[in-house]
């Protein structure tokens, strides 16, 4: 389950909102123009399972949310324990950017967690398993899978190309806590 905590953008040590009430954490999304939802994650992905095992084991909720938003694309990132090169994948993401598109993810296993800076707010979410989270496009955000990422999500795409940033050069995200891994 989601976990949302709500910072004031220029001081990370005040923490003015935490809960992982789902009317709260979808209400507050919702407030800030996110979408926010709770899919049945039921469906064991083995550790040998391919992106078409993923996406076929998810076929319809993924058809779904291609039709009601758009996407024209969806595939699959998986970040298993102890993948060598985590630490590099991990300072990829750390860094504020946008996208001209919306950035949507759903949690098929593990979790990590997307800071989202809207207005004078950072509001960071923790996603696991079962969570869905769509990010509007020009939404300046970061995330970060945590020093031992675990994590299989299934991304949506409007562009042919994909996952496409654009950096900010802001260096909030640096001044913000680390995402440490599951509660």
């Amino acid at each position: 389950m989601a976990w949302l905590t709500v910072y004031p953008d220029n001081d990370p040590t005040v923490v003015e909102l935490s809960s992982s009430d789902r009317m709260v954490v979808s209400g507050h999304l919702a407030m800030a123009g996110l979408l926010f939802e709770r899919w049945n994650a039921e469906k064991a992905i083995d550790d040998t399972a391919d992106t078409a095992a993923v996406l076929a084991a998810y076929a319809g909720p993924i058809a779904a949310l291609k039709r009601a938003r758009g996407f024209q694309s969806a595939d699959v990132v998986r970040v298993p324990r102890g993948m060598p090169e985590a630490g590099a994948l991990r300072a990829k993401f750390l860094a504020e950017h946008t996208h001209e598109e919306d950035e949507a993810r759903f949690f098929v296993e593990g979790s990590g967690a997307f800071y989202l800076h809207v207005g004078d707010r950072v509001l960071r979410v923790v996603c696991e398993r079962g969570d869905l989270l769509s990010v509007p496009a020009g939404t300046k955000h970061w995330f970060d899978m945590g020093p031992d990422p675990h994590f299989t999500a299934i991304r949506f795409f409007t562009r042919p190309d994909g996952w496409v940033a654009a950096f900010t050069g802001d260096v909030i995200a640096d001044h913000f806590p680390r995402y440490d891994g599951p509660r």
